[in-house]
């Protein structure tokens, strides 16, 4: 396995890169490897992980001092993962079984932050991952999982901390009866980068995948959505779906929303779509007369705009929970 240093740096004209190059998100210098301080993980024991060819990974891998390993077996699991100091990394390996849920929450108040999780399942495994990281955090987040026969992984994200943040999820339905379904909601506010990039590989016929990613923002923020579904060659009877939605709350903030789908099989159902759209003055208004305030109003719209990206989430658990968090920090916002 090559190392860190021996990988060429990706151009911006590589898609996951486009928006958010490698430069930017890197915490120093690129041909740098700093010394970081290691994540506090509430549950788990230590592990030796293995490296990988792709950068992000490869270099998260490389700062790491904490690699930890977590089973689930039937049972629901709350795990903190604590970021401190000027620079925090760790790694995650999950594997499940049974019927089982993950409630991740990542916190803290380092200047950057570098979280690598990889997941088995097998049975039904439904995560949560709510990013409450300070708003000045800058992450790296990577995510790979494999999807067994005839199991399910819901993966579901709160992206509301931090200040710029790039989040790459790779999922791989390698049986038949294997599927997933994704739902990301990130509220942009200020200045904050929120970039999610999500790649879906159907690698066995009958296999189905839904990906839903809702965006809110205001201030200047920027809001990327990016999203790779593939059928490869002979996964006939496969059903794949993505949607990103965009509601903008500033005449300043941005937000791309770039779905894609390479179908490589014939006998498939397989569909994409985007959309984004400007608030509405008269839902704010409708609200105003009912004697909410105007910021009122418009943290109860973006509130069910942002759940609804989890209408496909059957875990009321993580709902509950998704729910609770997403309260408390538009409550803060419009108190702050």
């Amino acid at each position: 396995m090559i190392s860190y240093l021996d990988i060429a740096v990706p151009p911006r004209s590589v898609h996951l890169w486009r928006y958010t190059p490698w430069k930017r998100i890197h915490p120093t210098k690129v041909d740098e490897v700093p010394t970081v301080d290691e994540f506090f993980f509430s549950e788990g024991i230590d592990f030796q992980s293995s490296s990988s060819d792709e950068i992000a990974r490869s270099f998260i891998h490389t700062v790491s001092k904490k690699s930890v390993f977590l089973e689930l077996i039937d049972q629901i699991t709350d795990l903190n993962i604590r970021a401190s100091g000027h620079m925090s990394a760790g790694e995650l390996k999950i594997k499940s079984s049974g019927n089982s849920t993950l409630i991740i929450r990542l916190s803290g108040e380092p200047g950057w932050a570098g979280l690598r999780i990889t997941g088995e399942v097998e049975g039904q495994l439904s995560v949560v991952l709510v990013n409450d990281l300070a708003k000045d955090a800058h992450l790296l987040r990577c995510d790979d999982w494999k999807v067994s026969r005839d199991s399910k992984l819901e993966f579901s994200t709160l992206s509301s901390g931090g200040f710029l943040i790039k989040s790459d999820i790779r999922v791989d339905l390698t049986q038949p009866g294997s599927s997933c379904t994704g739902a990301i909601a990130s509220h942009g506010h200020e200045s904050r980068h929120d970039d999610h990039h999500v790649e879906i590989i159907h690698n066995a016929g009958h296999t189905n995948s839904t990906l839903v990613i809702h965006s809110a923002c205001g201030g200047s923020s920027h809001s990327v959505s990016t999203g790779l579904l593939t059928i490869v060659k002979g996964a006939d009877g496969s059903d794949a779906g993505q949607v990103f939605r965009n509601l903008l709350l500033s005449p300043k903030a941005r937000a791309e929303a770039i779905p894609e789908l390479e179908v490589l099989a014939d006998d498939v159902k397989a569909a994409h779509g985007a959309a984004s759209a400007a608030i509405s003055p008269e839902q704010i208004h409708y609200l105003c007369t009912r004697g909410l305030s105007p910021s009122q109003a418009s943290s109860l719209i973006v509130e069910g705009f942002l759940m609804d990206a989890f209408r496909n989430v059957k875990n009321q658990k993580v709902i509950d929970v998704i729910r609770t968090r997403l309260l408390v920090h538009l409550e803060c916002l419009v108190n702050g």
